[in-house]
């Protein structure tokens, strides 16, 4: 059960990032697992129920731990992060529903990073081809949980022959959804597993759209 994430969290978040070594987190490994690893754990599974029915479907849950062959230097994350995503080979490149808490705060939402050059050639393709159930997908997305749909976009963009759809023709990626949180009252506590959940299911039917173009 998610009982909320605490100012101890945060204070453990700035730790980690001020004592990035190993004394530092053994010492403190108890605060990391009790008011961090185990709390997103529980938002996770609370968040994941709704996707449970629908096939192929994961949760995943992030460690402190970083990989040393990447990061040598640094041996544990400053932030910790839950996803929902199709199991795929690399996250990056396809879209998730994600809660990432670090000593600034949480962000959360919908989230898809580096889409395929590929991908984003059959997205234009269908667009152009049903403008309307694409448009009417990020009004009716955007109304509902009050925040733009926005994403990184080419300097050199491709036209199109719709006005209505410059835009998006433009997206190159980091195509998002999301809010944010400081630390205070509506990040700490149980409540905010209903805010969560609350905006993945508003952010279902953009999540779902954007699976299709999963290659």
């Amino acid at each position: 059960m998610f009982t909320g994430f605490t100012p101890e969290t945060v204070d453990f978040l700035w730790g980690i990032r001020m004592n990035n070594n190993r004394d530092w987190f053994l010492q403190h490994k108890k605060q990391y697992t009790d008011s961090l690893y185990e709390p997103m754990k529980a938002l996770g599974q609370a968040a994941f129920g709704p996707f449970l029915e629908k096939p192929g479907n994961i949760l995943k849950v992030s460690r402190i731990y970083r990989d040393a062959r990447l990061h040598p230097p640094t041996p544990y994350k400053e932030s910790l992060w839950l996803c929902i995503r199709q199991e795929v080979d690399w996250w990056a490149e396809n879209p998730c529903l994600y809660f990432e808490i670090t000593p600034e705060g949480a962000s959360y939402g919908f989230f898809y990073w580096k889409p395929r050059t590929a991908v984003l050639e059959d997205f234009r393709n269908r667009i152009s081809a049903r403008p309307e159930e694409f448009l009417k997908l990020i009004r009716d997305t955007e109304e509902a949980v009050g925040v733009p749909v926005t994403a990184q976009c080419y300097k050199r963009p491709k036209t199109s022959e719709n006005p209505a759809l410059a835009p998006y023709f433009a997206w190159k990626g980091e195509i998002g959804c999301t809010r944010s949180l400081e630390p205070g009252e509506k990040l700490f506590g149980p409540q905010l597993e209903d805010e969560v959940k609350d905006f993945f299911e508003k952010l279902t039917p953009l999540y779902e759209y954007f699976n299709q173009y999963v290659v």
